[in-house]
């Protein structure tokens, strides 16, 4: 395997550390827009903000995707996107803790992490985080660049469009669809599609009102 460079040094990027360290991936260096600081990075050798890496020939590493998301996943989706343009590949990682059923698909750059259950027939796409202790169900289908924050329940057959962020805690239930770019809030449950761009919180999950203005 070509040894890993990882882009972001937050939250997200130190948990990685771990999956890469214990997956036996190569680290070759962190790249962020400033030097890292905490005992996490240790050791690491900091090789300078993203675009220092364009110099690099793109067949001898891969890259990890190290950049959350709290909401909005075009952040992450635009570094990703920028890399591929450039020639480069993003490694797919999977925490040896993480469970896989029979014909599960994983896109280039997915990261399935600590304690997931991907049950059988289920794709993730491109760049997509199945983040901590999240449960995915039989024949889900779920797009690029989303985020299934930890502890996530996915009945079976959801569909889980492009650039989706699905909070803390938070259940869909079987059949719903997600649409691109909407946003499901921590501990909602999820009993009727979501519209793509729309933003939906509590029990049941509904549209979140817009503040009132004066």
């Amino acid at each position: 395997m070509r040894p890993v460079i990882l882009i972001g040094a937050g939250g997200h990027g130190s948990v990685l550390l771990d999956v890469i360290r214990l997956t036996g991936r190569s680290l070759q260096g962190v790249s962020a827009q400033e030097t890292p600081a905490g005992p996490a990075w240790e050791g690491i050798p900091f090789l300078g903000p993203n675009n220092a890496l364009f110099g690099l020939d793109p067949q001898a590493i891969e890259l990890v995707n190290g950049v959350g998301s709290v909401r909005s996943m075009a952040r992450r989706a635009g570094i990703f996107r920028t890399f591929k343009e450039k020639g480069f590949t993003f490694a797919t990682l999977i925490h040896p803790s993480a469970v896989l059923g029979s014909r599960v698909t994983l896109g280039e750059g997915a990261q399935i992490m600590a304690g997931c259950v991907l049950q059988p027939d289920v794709v993730i796409g491109a760049d997509t985080i199945v983040n901590t202790r999240t449960s995915v169900d039989h024949t889900c289908r779920i797009g690029a660049h989303v985020h299934l924050a930890p502890g996530v329940t996915l009945s079976g057959d959801v569909v889980v469009e492009d650039e989706v962020h699905v909070g803390v805690g938070a259940t869909v239930l079987q059949g719903r669809r997600l649409g691109a770019g909407c946003v499901v809030g921590a501990g909602a449950v999820v009993t009727r599609d979501v519209p793509p761009g729309v933003t939906v919180v509590g029990v049941p999950a509904r549209p979140l009102a817009p503040a009132r203005s004066g």
